[in-house]
């Protein structure tokens, strides 16, 4: 594979216009400045020790090790979806609703692709087994924090509405079945924008590296078809399990809604 090396310089320049967007953010008083600074500066640090980390575990494949970065991984994943929140989830639960979706629906879907399509030996190859998660759970964090803080805001916003209809004699899978579907449309409709967008407004990511590592197109397609639908289904049922979970943790057996779980908005 024939790969146009980066240089530092190479770098220096694509992150001057990140600082330039920055001083325009600045300029116009619209409050993003720090934040783009921050963000540009922990993605580089995160992406070169993630890169040392990878660049030593596939010269010495190890399940271990595999299974230690996946739950760093996971970790902090869990961790960006609890901090999205505008109404966080008190105690340790707030915590738990994002990595319990997310290792539910991420860790089985690559799992399953690892060991039935995939099928490499060994299976857990940090080659394919490293991106493959982080794609997915990159993905379904986006939809599982959408769709979480939705709801809590939801339930803030309509807690009289609901209360009148446990009131008039519904249960609360019932009072709440209208906000339901809207939180876990809102989780998904990003996954959906970006399968119907892909290949006619926008070359995806992963097929993009590796048409600029040699990859034969056709054989990017391929790849980049089996991460979408992956994607797809890790993001529904991350969202769906993590809906399942807040909605089951807000209403106590009485079907009472048990907003002092919800922390004050952020």
């Amino acid at each position: 594979m024939n790969v146009t090396a980066l240089s530092s310089g190479d770098l220096i320049f694509a992150a001057g216009l990140v600082i330039l967007l920055a001083l325009l953010s600045f300029r116009l008083k619209l409050g993003l400045g720090r934040q783009m600074v921050y963000a540009g500066i922990r993605m580089t640090v995160q992406l070169l020790l993630i890169g040392l980390v990878l660049q030593a575990l596939f010269a010495n494949s190890n399940l271990w090790l595999v299974i230690l970065i996946s739950l760093v991984m996971l970790t902090a994943a869990g961790r960006e979806v609890r901090s999205r929140l505008k109404r966080k989830i008190r105690g340790f639960f707030g915590f738990g609703v994002g990595v319990g979706s997310m290792f539910i629906s991420s860790f089985s879907v690559t799992l399953l692709a690892l060991l039935v399509i995939l099928q490499q030996d060994p299976w857990y190859e940090p080659r394919y087994a490293i991106p493959f998660l982080g794609m997915l759970l990159g993905n379904t964090m986006t939809g599982v924090a959408l769709a979480t803080d939705r709801m809590t805001s939801l339930f803030y916003e309509q807690q009289e509405i609901i209360e009148q209809r446990l009131m008039l004699g519904e249960t609360w899978r019932q009072a709440i079945a209208d906000l339901r579907m809207d939180c876990m449309r809102t989780g998904m409709i990003p996954m959906i924008n970006s399968m119907a967008a892909a290949g006619l407004v926008s070359l995806p990511g992963m097929m993009t590296g590796q048409i600029l590592g040699g990859t034969p197109p056709v054989e990017a397609v391929k790849y980049q078809l089996l991460i979408m639908f992956l994607i797809a289904a890790g993001t529904g049922f991350g969202v769906f399990c993590s809906i399942m979970m807040i909605e089951r943790h807000l209403f106590d057996g009485r079907h009472r809604l048990c907003l002092h779980k919800l922390s004050k908005e952020s």
